[in-house]
């Protein structure tokens, strides 16, 4: 089987521009998570945001450095991809070979108001295609829209598409916002907490939402100076509920041991999990079954909800850039704010950022409808 690498990554966050900025504040501890007023929300609520006054200007800044003048409009969650985007694509060379691909969850979903009756900015495929005319892709964008599994399984599909020889290599990128459509839906399941999670804690209340967006290049060939690679991956669905994680972990334990299969590994072998830990009950609890019920109850874990909310469509991608960064300088982050265990089974739950030698991470993610997705990263040596 083909072998799939990372090249370029990048991305944009409510505590950072980019990621050196995202990366050094993640180092120091800082949580984008604060009390916000929304509008149609009844009280104020937590969450991480993007600035938007802060992103136009870093977002014009980029365009006058690069060049890419344009008088085209663009929305929030468009400056948002093509500023993650610009790096990564200076150093990919674009060609009829090269797959675009685009994860969201909800998009321009603001754009599905009365008043912008007859408008398209809401359509999933016009999102993509304004993003990939303005970068000069050649084919037809493909969207990943599959619930909170869908930044990480945006990598398992360019994976899968480049050892089909469908492509030589994709362009990735991911972006939710945080609007009232989502949060009104969050606020039914009584799901939001009023102050930053702390997911497996327990004094818990619920997630956080967040805006990000993530970008990475995947490729057939390895490039010097990224020795990542994907080693495995899955993406099993356990179809329990539209809404609710299986109380097996069914679903979660099937991706992540199929993942190990494909990459002839046993558990043993991980460093660390960078997990989907949402700091809902019931998520919590499916995940540490799932991971005990996979031999990986020892191995350190964290959640990094707790420093970016959770950002939807982009936080599988997201969290896979920052699990390469670290083991690219082989620190691992603390699930930030846990203090005490709240789910039935143990877990490892990183309390403290410590130093120590890296190679492997898995990297999971679930979602509505059942859905679970497994990849397994590892850092090359030359």
């Amino acid at each position: 089987m083909k072998k799939v690498y990372l090249g370029a990554y990048n991305c944009v966050s409510p505590i950072g521009n980019n990621l050196t900025e995202t990366w050094n504040a993640l180092v120091k501890g800082k949580s984008g998570a604060k009390q916000v007023t929304i509008t149609g929300m009844e009280a104020d609520i937590c969450a991480a945001l993007v600035g938007e006054d802060e992103l136009n200007g870093y977002f014009n800044k980029l365009l006058r450095e690069e060049n890419l003048y344009t008088s085209t409009g663009f929305t929030k969650l468009e400056k948002l991809m093509i500023a993650a985007l610009i790096p990564v694509i200076k150093t990919a060379t674009i060609t009829q070979e090269t797959t675009f691909i685009v994860s969201t969850t909800k998009g321009n979903i603001a754009y599905c108001e009365p008043e912008e009756k007859g408008s398209t900015a809401a359509s999933l495929p016009a999102l993509a295609q304004k993003i990939g005319d303005f970068f000069g892709f050649k084919r037809p964008p493909i969207i990943i829209s599959n619930a909170c599994v869908s930044g990480l399984q945006a990598i398992s599909t360019a994976k899968r598409l480049i050892q089909m020889n469908y492509c030589t290599d994709a362009v990735i990128v991911a972006g939710d916002l945080v609007s009232e459509f989502v949060l009104s839906g969050f606020k039914s399941f009584q799901a939001l907490s009023d102050r930053a999670c702390i997911p497996y804690d327990e004094a818990r209340q619920g997630l956080n939402l967040g805006e990000a967006a993530a970008a990475i290049h995947v490729t057939g060939q390895q490039l010097q100076n990224h020795p990542f690679s994907i080693a495995g991956e899955a993406s099993i669905n356990d179809a329990n509920h539209i809404s609710g994680p299986s109380r097996t972990g069914e679903g979660l334990k099937r991706s992540i041991v199929s993942a190990l299969a494909e990459a002839k590994l046993e558990p043993n072998s991980i460093d660390f999990i960078c997990a989907h830990g949402t700091a809902t009950i019931y998520n919590d609890e499916m995940e540490a079954i799932a991971i005990h019920r996979s031999g990986l109850a020892d191995k350190p874990i964290h959640s990094l909800k707790g420093y970016f909310g959770h950002t939807l469509g982009a936080a599988g991608l997201l969290e896979s850039i920052i699990s390469l960064e670290c083991l690219r300088h082989n620190l691992l982050l603390p699930s930030l704010g846990y203090q005490k265990q709240g789910t039935s089974l143990p877990l490892a739950v990183i309390k403290t950022l410590s130093e120590q030698p890296l190679k492997r991470c898995l990297k999971t993610a679930s979602g509505f409808a059942g859905t679970n997705t497994a990849v397994l990263f590892e850092r090359e040596l030359y």
